[in-house]
């Protein structure tokens, strides 16, 4: 899996608010399939009126001339750094090829006189296989935002899932610098940086809106068998003043860390890599704070005023799992 699947969010998540808002045909599967945030399955004894039930979206043979095409709204508008076009399971119903355009849309739809653009070039498919594909914005005239995508696929065929990864795209300029704002959230621009494991569930899940659905649904480390602490950054979706912290064990009964901590600073610069390095010596934000499970804990009185910050990094002790942090705030001037 490419680095860009990893370290971003999947802007064509369902979880997050995506979904398919026009299809040529879906004859065979519907396209909200397609967008499904878990890995397609295959259930080879299941059938439906429309023929065998495939998980993902899956047009009928095409006899006349063109080709199929999807159109998703994204979760939120973003610079688009990577797709995957997976066609797990479709082994004699997979397209021989396909394309992605998009297009930015402030509000509402796209329409007659929306101006799509190419994101991917038309690539070959193959059944059963993942296809990662890296978006080269020198080769398109510079970055923009895009809010929605569009599939074409040549002719005709079935695709198991479609994952756009990007950087959120957030005016944050625009709100008034005492606003009051979460900063830590996925839809005001925040992104993970990095972390030390997370052998359950999702590091994304941690800024996720609302609240977790289920134990999976969340952060969470493996037992650690060391001495040591495991522990999370996020990049904040702009600079701000803290104001209060949110961390929510939701689900995590038996699995919650024992007590958590917060560093942070103003960072300018640098890589990811050298963030991870330098967060060693960040100045505290939260001192150590005890948890318990399936609540949330709420902190002000105890943050340390440490002026503007656009890193935090979460620590907990030992290890364990962590639904939501939240951190609020408004917008640091200059």
């Amino acid at each position: 899996m490419p680095a860009y699947a990893r370290r971003l969010p999947n802007l064509a998540s369902t979880k997050l608010g995506a979904k398919p808002i026009a299809a040529t045909d879906e004859w065979f599967a519907p396209a909200t399939r397609m967008l499904s945030d878990a890995p397609a399955v295959f259930l080879p004894d299941e059938y439906d009126a429309h023929g065998k039930w495939m998980d993902g979206w899956e047009t009928r043979r095409k006899r006349v001339e063109g080709y199929d095409h999807c159109v998703v709204r994204l979760a939120l508008a973003g610079i688009i750094r990577g797709v995957d076009i997976d066609t797990s399971f479709f082994t004699g119903n997979y397209p021989p090829a396909a394309s992605l355009e998009g297009c930015f849309v402030a509000a509402g739809e796209p329409d007659a006189d929306s101006a799509w653009f190419e994101l991917l070039p038309s690539v070959s498919l193959q059944g059963n296989a993942h296809h990662y594909h890296a978006i080269d914005w020198t080769l398109l005239g510079g970055e923009r935002p895009v809010s929605h995508v569009r599939l074409n696929i040549y002719p005709d065929g079935g695709v198991a899932r479609l994952r756009v990864w990007g950087e959120i795209w957030f005016d944050a300029a625009s709100l008034s610098p005492g606003a009051d704002l979460e900063l830590s959230s996925i839809l005001t621009g925040a992104r993970i940086v990095a972390y030390n494991d997370s052998h359950y569930g999702s590091p994304h899940a941690l800024i996720a809106p609302g609240r977790g659905v289920n134990m999976g649904d969340g952060w969470e480390t493996r037992r650690r068998r060391e001495p040591g602490n495991d522990w999370i950054i996020v990049e904040l979706g702009c600079a701000g003043i803290v104001e209060r912290i949110e961390v929510d064990t939701a689900h995590f009964k038996g699995n919650y860390p024992d007590a958590c901590s917060i560093q942070a600073a103003c960072m300018h610069g640098g890589t990811d890599q050298s963030i991870v390095t330098q967060s060693m010596f960040w100045r505290e934000l939260l001192p150590l704070q005890k948890l318990g499970p399936d609540a949330i804990h709420t902190y002000a009185a105890q943050l340390n005023d440490i002026g503007p910050v656009t890193h935090v990094r979460l620590n907990i002790h030992p290890d364990g799992g962590v639904s939501r942090l939240r951190v609020f705030g408004h917008r640091a001037q200059g």
